[in-house]
């Protein structure tokens, strides 16, 4: 396998953390810019039952080796505090500045996409049409209604198993899944509130839900990988549609379009009229559906000037991501 520096790795995981826990953003997106895609493919592939004997045989040197573990360390490293800086930090931006931290990943993809496309091998009709079906794909998960969720240990296990599919999956949001299944208000403030003040409740309901991703993801990585193997520009034209898609979901400008109050157990419509009567930030209310707009019509403060900035910093950042690719 391709080698890596472990600040190169670090940063990469950091950026990844980070994007899983924003909704409409993907940590495969990062993986697949920065050039460790195939190498955390691989490195997911190996955990199967001949590792698992090696551990039982006590080879751990054996069972390092395969399981890419200097790489897997680093980058797990790196993950780790991207997530909660993500889970602390961007929550705090999500609340305050969130058309501006949309812009910045708004632009991420953008100047993703035509990245990915370059990494197919030959350009023709049918792979555009793949990119489209893709684009289609991912733009009709973005405009799925949220549901109610449930704190049942199974649902969880299952959100947790199909959420991570955004790992291995670029476009597809791990965050928006757990959104559109009605789990993310209820992981995210748990890890959260696990991390200020551990509880055992809240340990069992955060293992469940690792048991999810993990289940997930070395079976879902499967799939990708093989898909690469033998279809390779069509995988990268479909995925490179994700991305088109999921723009959707970033789009910096975002009214809510519907509520729902919690407490008294009502759907709320807002418009221009009655959007002064509801504070839609507030604990016992969840935004249900939201309609782009433009910056003129937005709701609160559009600001424009530094919006089109962050999306230009975010095109940078790809940039620079891409740098690391070669590092």
């Amino acid at each position: 396998m391709k080698e890596f520096s472990k600040l190169g790795l670090i940063f990469r995981g950091l950026t990844m953390g980070i994007a899983e826990v924003i909704p409409g953003v993907s940590g495969g997106t990062i993986a697949f810019i920065t050039g460790i895609y195939k190498t955390l493919l691989d490195t997911i592939k190996a955990i199967d039952h001949k590792l698992v004997g090696l551990l039982v045989q006590f080879k751990l040197k054996d069972a390092w080796r395969k399981v890419n573990g200097d790489f897997l360390l680093w980058l797990i490293v790196g993950m780790g505090t991207g997530a909660v800086l993500g889970i602390f930090g961007v929550s705090y931006l999500l609340e305050n500045y969130p058309q501006v931290l949309w812009s910045v990943f708004f632009g991420l993809i953008v100047a993703s996409i035509p990245y990915m496309l370059s990494q197919m091998k030959h350009k023709s009709i049918p792979l555009f049409v793949f990119f489209i079906i893709g684009a289609v794909i991912a733009y009709g998960i973005t405009i799925l209604p949220i549901s109610a969720g449930s704190d049942n240990l199974l649902y969880i296990f299952f959100g947790g198993a199909l959420a991570i599919s955004a790992l291995v999956l670029p476009g597809i949001s791990g965050s928006f899944i757990l959104l559109i299944m009605g789990l993310y208000t209820t992981v995210i403030p748990l890890i959260k509130g696990f991390i200020k003040s551990p509880e055992l409740n809240e340990f069992g309901v955060i293992v469940v839900f690792a048991l999810g991703c993990m289940t997930g993801l070395i079976g879902f990585s499967r799939i990708v990988a093989a898909a690469f193997e033998k279809y390779h520009d069509i995988t990268i034209a479909v995925l490179s549609g994700f991305m088109l898609g999921s723009l959707n979901k970033v789009w910096p400008w975002r009214n809510p379009s519907r509520i729902l109050n919690k407490e008294a157990g009502n759907y709320i419509d807002i418009n221009s009229e009655n959007i002064q009567a509801y504070d839609y930030m507030a604990d016992g209310i969840k935004i249900i559906q939201e309609t782009n707009m433009v910056p003129s019509d937005y709701f609160g403060n559009p600001r424009t000037a530094l919006c089109i900035t962050a999306a230009i910093f975010g095109m940078a950042l790809v940039l620079l991501l891409t740098r690391f690719s070669k590092k």
